[in-house]
Order: structure tokens, then C-alpha cells, then sequence
């Protein structure tokens, strides 16, 4: 038997993605707004291309924001102000508006971070193990930090150390990356359950339809009599070897929660549908469907559905961890409450908007693996 197992991985996009790098963009200081066009700029080359030997100019470009230098002729595809343009522009075109930035590589190309992916397989790894070793929801078993709540579960199910861990035998590559043009401007709002939007956040988004591609290792040699010997006593081989099997199955139960949530809701019907659409199209050993990146909502970070099955349990950490607003909820409320989703809009002809709806989830992919040769 071979000691790993190598897989060529196509990760393709179905719902908008969005993975920041944890930089905020502003309008006309980082990017401007031009002929339907989002032009993002290149702040270090328009500024050399200003004159600034007399001192006053250099004070007053200081002060002026870099889009205010731009000329009509600037904005063109190969202009050297600008590092990349998307096709679509931000709802808000008022000076100093945020975009949330997508992460790129060092030549503005988005790519698939190894450790985003990584995560959301190790969500339903956890979700899975915690289910086949019948562990129970213990307020006892959390640690008091709120980013480390979940660790004495995880030494449960994982392994004691993060050199005895079964994720450790679980290694993902970033992906290779993509064109700019896979970028999109996306505007995002929390939907209730009563219908009501929260405000407008604007993203750098992936547009569905583009397609990562990177490397997942599965090193079996962690499992063997060496590493025993070794001391790692590594346990869940056969998840691992079912991995996209329990990836599926913990996404089924994901939709179908998802699907019965927004039917419900006043103007979802296209998330609704969609969710619907999403249940009938299904899995194999080498397809899975997973949700990934900002947007994916409290359950794709944790163990979900494992916690809600004992009430007074969620009632507890939802106070102690401080999880919502302290007097928007009451007990017995649904929890999460609300959903971060996409909205459309249709415009008039002077390019306005005249109406909004929800539209799609966020960060729904598909995940195809193709054992490639050692």
C-alpha cells in the first residue's frame, strides 16, 4: 500500500466567493468608479507620474485623493494607474465607501487559499467525528476564550497535540490562480427572519463558474506501525478515506436546514430555489459539495447541528460567548437568526437602482478529486 494518496483538486465556484485579505479599498483613494467599471488604482504609479518638485503641489497632492488626478484618457485597459478593473461597480459611489478586498497573490491574481479549504473540510470532519463518537454537548468540556471554545472537543476527536492530530495527515495546497477578470463587485446584506435587510457591506468577490485548481496529500505513512512506534498513535484513517463521503453528508443536512429556512422568508424565493436545486444535484467519492469563506455563517465554523440538538446548551453559550446583540433575542429564538446573502438589483436606464432582492448564498463550491500518480 502506498504511504499517501495524492489527489489533483478542482475547486469550482457556484455561489460568489469571497475570502478577504483583511484590507477595506476606498473610493477614490484606492479605487474609482468609471464607465460601469470598478478601476482599481495604482496608487505608487500615479503619484510618480505628478510633478512634484515645487513643495506647494507635493502638499496639495497629498491632501488630494488619487482618483482626482485621473483624466478621462486615463481609463483604459492598459493604463499603468490602474493594477486591474472589474467589470460592475459598488452600490455606494460616495467618496471614501468601502469594498472589502479579495485575497490575491503578489500580481492582483485571486487564488484559493490551501487553509480556507482545509478549515471547511475539518468543520465537517468534526461535525461527522462527533456524531460516530457519540459525544454529547458539555458546557464542562469548553475553554472560557471564545476562540478556543471548542479546543478539549478537538483534542477529543482530532488527537491530543497538533503533532498527534489527524489533520496532520491532511495537507492542502493553495491553488493555482486565477485571471482578475474572475473578480466581481459583490453587495452583501443580512437578511432576517422577518424579511428585513441589515446595511450594505460591498466585496471583491469570485464569480461563480471559475474554476482552482491545487494539490491535497493524505499521508497514510502517520497511520502505520513506524508512526505508532513513533509515538503519534493517529486515529481516523477511515474518515479520511471517506472523506468526501462525510463531506456530503454533512453539507445534505447543511441544505436541507438552509432550504427550509429561507421558504419561509418574506422575498427568498430565489434562495429557497436554489437550495432546492443545490439538494438534487448530489455527490459521489470523487465530487462533494461544500461552503466555504466569509459569508458561510456560524455552522460552517462550527460543530452546527451537534450543539443544537441540546437546547438549554445553545441557550448557555449563546449568553456566555456573547454569540448575539444583548436584547434582540429571547429564549427559544432560532439561532443564527439571520443569514448573510447577495443581493440583485435592477437599474433604470441612467444606470440607478430601482429595486434590490435576495439572491444568492455565499462561497458554495464543488470540490472534484482525482487521485494522481505518486
Amino acid at each position: 500500500m502506498a504511504d499517501y494518496t495524492l489527489h489533483h483538486v478542482k475547486v469550482s465556484v457556484i455561489t460568489p466567493l469571497h475570502i478577504g485579505d483583511g484590507r477595506t479599498l476606498l473610493h477614490e483613494y484606492d479605487y474609482a468608479i468609471h464607465g460601469g467599471h470598478t478601476w482599481r488604482i495604482n496608487e505608487t504609479a500615479l503619484l510618480d507620474a505628478q510633478n512634484v518638485d515645487d513643495p506647494r503641489l507635493a502638499e496639495q497632492l497629498a491632501r488630494t485623493p488619487p482618483a482626482r488626478l485621473l483624466g478621462q484618457d486615463d481609463f483604459h485597459p492598459e493604463s499603468q494607474f490602474f493594477r486591474y478593473v472589474i467589470k460592475g461597480t459598488p452600490r455606494s459611489e460616495a467618496e471614501g465607501a468601502q469594498v472589502q478586498e479579495q485575497m490575491k497573490d503578489f500580481s492582483d491574481r485571486p487564488y484559493l487559499p490551501g487553509s480556507s479549504l482545509k478549515g471547511a473540510l475539518r468543520t465537517a470532519l468534526a461535525w461527522y467525528a462527533f456524531g460516530e463518537k457519540k459525544l454529547k454537548p458539555d458546557i464542562a468540556k469548553l475553554d472560557r476564550r471564545r476562540e478556543w471554545a471548542a479546543q478539549n472537543y478537538e483534542r477529543d476527536l482530532f488527537g491530543a497535540t497538533p503533532n498527534k492530530s489527524l489533520l496532520r495527515a491532511l495537507q492542502v495546497s493553495d491553488s493555482q490562480p486565477v485571471p482578475s477578470e474572475r473578480l466581481m463587485l459583490l453587495n452583501v446584506r443580512v437578511l432576517n427572519r422577518d424579511g428585513s435587510l441589515g446595511s450594505p457591506v460591498e466585496l471583491e468577490a469570485i464569480r461563480p463558474d471559475t474554476a482552482f485548481e491545487l494539490d491535497m496529500k493524505l499521508d497514510w505513512a502517520l497511520f502505520s506501525e513506524w508512526a505508532r512506534q513513533g509515538g503519534f498513535q493517529l486515529s481516523g484513517e477511515n474518515w479520511l478515506r471517506s472523506l468526501s463521503a462525510i463531506v456530503n453528508q454533512h453539507s445534505r443536512q447543511r441544505i436541507e436546514k438552509e432550504q427550509n429556512w429561507f421558504k419561509d422568508i418574506p422575498n427568498a424565493g430565489r434562495l429557497a430555489a436554489f437550495y432546492q436545486r443545490l439538494a438534487q444535484s448530489g455527490g459521489d467519492e470523487q465530487r462533494c459539495l461544500l461552503q466555504l469563506g466569509w459569508g458561510a455563517g456560524w455552522e460552517e465554523k462550527t460543530f452546527g447541528s451537534r450543539l443544537q440538538a441540546d437546547a438549554d446548551f445553545m441557550e448557555k453559550i449563546i449568553g456566555d460567548y456573547g454569540l448575539t446583540r444583548r436584547g434582540k433575542r429571547q429564549r427559544g429564538d432560532p439561532f443564527p437568526k439571520s443569514r448573510r446573502v447577495a443581493m440583485a438589483y435592477t437599474r433604470n436606464a441612467q444606470g440607478e437602482i430601482t429595486g434590490e432582492s435576495p439572491a444568492y448564498p455565499l462561497g458554495w463550491v464543488l470540490v472534484e478529486l482525482q487521485k494522481a500518480a505518486p
